[in-house]
């Protein structure tokens, strides 16, 4: 495997072998598979689970990494094609990814979206940029428009909790201060059709999920024999769930316009997920988040310090999700 950029890379075959061999390397490690390799980890944005559990992750295989934050002891990097830089970043991608990835195994980046402009971030315009210059082996660590490291792990979080391929998925839209990006709801969605499972995209109006990114998750079910919808009715959507995986994300009407964003969300601060949200869901219905979480704002504390919150084992989940790819990507001898 050279590049682990979107499950919708792989077959769902595909990915079935990719959890199997991390529940392996959960419990047998291999702590020389990796020997002597280097993962490369270029961070543009803030982290503590992915950051973290990719160093572990080499560790315990017997590897080791290098962690690079343009602009904290290292010169600023300009990710823009076609500009005069007159600004403050001294060096570009387009030299520094090549660098990099010529110290390494392989490379791991992590870029969010821009915020500004809705097609160029649906067409991962940065992203691609970079991993156009990158030859080595690459691992997508959060982009404009996807989060597979997230998404593979959340699938091994719905395996262990047993939790029905064709049960009910509710991703809800939760109440967040500011827009966030879309990664993380554009790959849960995505994944939980891929899985066969009935998708319900719970949101109030003007955070609809955008066009592009509900075609695929609806091309993945018709694939999986599972379905995908959106809803602003709350009750409805939430009967019978057997998951609720609350997400924050900025509004798609408004999208790069903080002012009409901020004014549409301040009308929906009960969009917090509080126990009474479960009345009439599954009885085994798990809270799932991808964290961080602001408690009391997305999440109460009731729902988070309760029996039908899972999130610390999702993020747990991140650490043998991401050791299957990296064992997949730098193991000689091993290959999807």
């Amino acid at each position: 495997m050279r590049r682990f950029l979107d499950l919708n890379d792989f077959t769902r075959a595909e990915v079935l072998d990719l959890l199997a061999l991390a529940r392996r390397l959960e419990h047998k490690p291999e702590p020389r598979a990796l020997a002597g390799r280097i993962l490369g980890l270029l961070f543009f944005n803030p982290s503590l689970r992915t950051l973290a559990s990719f160093q572990v992750g080499m560790k315990r295989m017997g590897g080791d990494s290098i962690v690079i934050q343009p602009g904290q002891g290292t010169w600023q990097l300009e990710t823009r094609s076609g500009v005069a830089m007159t600004q403050t970043a001294a060096e570009h991608v387009r030299e520094a990814i090549p660098v990099l990835a010529s110290y390494c195994d392989a490379l791991g980046i992590r870029a969010f979206a821009d915020g500004r402009d809705l097609a160029s971030d649906l067409a991962e315009t940065q992203f691609a940029a970079m991993a156009e210059v990158c030859e080595k082996p690459l691992v997508n660590l959060e982009s404009a428009m996807n989060h597979p490291c997230q998404a593979l792990a959340d699938w091994k979080t719905l395996d262990e909790l047993n939790v029905p391929e064709h049960g009910k998925f509710v991703l809800s839209w939760a109440y967040h201060p500011r827009a966030l990006p879309l990664a993380v709801p554009a790959a849960v969605v995505h994944m939980a059709a891929m899985r066969g499972m009935h998708v319900t995209v719970l949101r109030p109006e003007g955070f609809e999920l955008p066009a592009p990114l509900m075609a695929r998750a609806h091309a993945a079910a018709a694939g999986s024999g599972g379905s995908v919808r959106e809803t602003s009715e709350r009750a409805e959507a939430l009967q019978g769930a057997h998951v609720i995986y609350a997400k924050e994300w900025g509004s798609t009407r408004h999208y790069g316009q903080a002012d009409r964003d901020a004014l549409l969300r301040a009308q929906l601060t009960s969009w917090c997920v509080r126990d009474d949200w479960f009345a009439g869901a599954a009885q085994a219905c798990s809270l799932m988040h991808c964290l961080p979480v602001r408690r009391n704002v997305a999440v109460s504390d009731e729902v988070l310090d309760g029996p039908r919150s899972v999130v610390t084992r999702q993020a747990y989940n991140r650490l043998p999700a991401q050791m299957a790819v990296l064992h997949r990507m730098m193991c000689t001898g091993t290959g999807l």
